[in-house]
């Protein structure tokens, strides 16, 4: 037994010609900046009344996304960080976020209120 099925999650099954398969997430190819939708918007549920500024819709590999966090992050002057697919950037920064994407070529669009 390789070490690959012994943690498989699989217990059993009847099929015969079943195949195991790996779970991991394909990366997708990063879309030029002018194909991408992205969504600005505030948060604060679950961070102890905190703001936050959330940019979401990016599609691509995590390292583009790792990037433009970090490059919004320090034109903001600010902390943050990239989780789930998503830029966190602490503090209300909308409009500028919206500004700084744009001048990137991105399009984008605020939500929420």
């Amino acid at each position: 037994m390789t070490a690959k099925n012994r943690n498989s999650r699989m217990v059993y099954s009847t099929n015969p010609d079943f195949e195991a398969f790996d779970e991991k997430e394909e990366e997708v190819e990063t879309l030029s900046p002018s194909a991408q939708n992205l969504y600005i918007s505030r948060d604060k549920k679950q961070r102890k009344g905190k703001q936050v500024t959330l940019v979401t819709g990016f599609v691509g590999q995590s390292e583009d996304l790792t990037a433009l966090g970090k490059t919004l992050k320090s034109k903001c002057g600010t902390g943050g960080s990239v989780k789930d697919g998503e830029i966190i950037i602490q503090g209300d920064f909308r409009e500028k976020v919206k500004g700084l994407l744009e001048g990137l070529g991105y399009k984008c669009k605020l939500s929420g209120g």
